[in-house]
């Protein structure tokens, strides 16, 4: 297996050390040996995906929406290897190779529900949100999370910042912490980032000031034990490993895959570490809430 990691590399502690995991699960349960190669400043994805392609991986990983475009011509231009990339951006009518899988989630499901543990638990009735780059796949979860807040807490306001239009915006602690700095003295108690590494400032913000945040991609509790409420987690790992298996055991199904609540594709983190700062009944509303979703009653928006 090959697999090519978006900006910010291993050790962002959310999307690229999740897929990771997976890797690494695969190569525990299935027997797999793999190469990852991480982009410099994301100038050359087409070189590190072609490197992998020309090899002798069965299968090559992009991470990330911003290899939509470098690994559609490379599948077509390798027709008898195999590509898969997580949030592949698919455009209304653009038809995939038959050779590549596109890995989706419905994030906005996940971010729903931690809106409305937000909403549900907020002393100021003010929230926030900080987004990394400004785009439709960002905007899932300011949508599901704002979404989220109004179902429970129709009176909370929620404060919206992103830290930048390109894909630095995911990779930028100090940005990070100066709008979370400005969000909390707006009012907001809790803040839900999607922004990468830029996060990790958020956490520093929400811990200068005493207040609380919540994590995005993978459980980030121990980033900031005491300030990370919970986490929308983004289960790109299950993907990855999903994904592998099917190629090990024949099964490889090319075209969008998504992944969502139903099939615990997205989730949120309850668990020894953080349950006491979430009462029963908060707990059993957004619970409540979930099977509300999974179940169809409930439609979350992907657009704020």
């Amino acid at each position: 297996m090959g697999l090519v990691f978006d900006i910010g590399g291993r050790g962002d502690k959310s999307f690229n050390d999740s897929a990771y995991e997976g890797l690494e699960r695969a190569q525990k349960d299935l027997g797999v040996t793999f190469t990852t190669l991480e982009t410099s400043e994301g100038s050359d994805r087409e070189a590190q995906l072609r490197q992998l392609a020309a090899g002798d991986a069965k299968l090559v990983f992009g991470v990330g929406f911003l290899f939509t475009d470098d690994i559609k011509a490379l599948a077509r231009e390798f027709p008898n290897q195999k590509f898969a990339c997580v949030d592949y951006t698919v455009t209304p009518g653009d038809e995939l190779p038959p050779n590549l899988a596109a890995l989706k989630f419905r994030e906005e499901e996940g971010s729903f529900l931690v809106g409305a543990l937000a909403g549900l638990l907020t002393k100021t009735n003010k929230v926030g949100f900080v987004g990394g780059m400004e785009i439709p796949l960002i905007r899932k979860f300011q949508a599901g999370f704002v979404a989220g807040v109004k179902a429970v807490n129709p009176r909370a306001n929620v404060i919206v910042k992103y830290a930048g239009t390109t894909g630095a915006a995911f990779k930028d602690p100090t940005k990070g912490k100066e709008l979370g700095l400005s969000e909390y003295h707006a009012g907001a108690d809790i803040i839900f980032h999607a922004s990468g590494s830029t996060g990790l400032g958020v956490f520093e913000a929400a811990r200068e000031l005493h207040k609380l945040a919540i994590g995005v991609d993978s459980d980030q509790y121990d980033e900031a034990p005491g300030v990370v409420l919970t986490s929308m987690v983004k289960r790109v790992d299950t993907a990855v490993f999903e994904t592998i298996r099917q190629v090990k055991s024949g099964q490889w199904t090319p075209g969008v895959h998504e992944f969502g609540l139903g099939d615990r594709g997205v989730t949120w983190v309850y668990d020894d570490r953080n349950r006491a700062l979430i009462p029963d009944a908060v707990k059993a509303k957004v619970d409540s809430l979930e099977a509300a979703i999974v179940a169809g009653s409930i439609h979350v928006p992907t657009e704020p």
